[in-house]
């Protein structure tokens, strides 16, 4: 295995583990409101709130870092 594949492999996992932390402390209900995409404020756990926006900003990098392009 390369070693900059592991490495981002360990601050992956690293991050998800601070959100994974982050909403086990916080089981309560939270409001969380984006005008640009939502109408109505959304009702949440603030686990769930924290795990979707994590899961956005994974499949936001995903498709910036993937290949389009030739190989070397």
């Amino acid at each position: 295995m390369n070693f900059k594949v592991f490495l981002r492999s360990l601050v992956f996992l690293a991050i998800l583990f601070v959100v994974l932390y982050a909403g086990i402390n916080n089981t309560k209900e939270i409001e969380f409101s984006f005008p640009l995409a939502f109408a109505k404020s959304i009702h949440q756990p603030a686990a769930f709130i924290f795990f979707a926006l994590f899961s956005v900003g994974v499949l936001g990098g995903t498709m910036l870092t993937a290949g389009g392009g030739k190989g070397k």
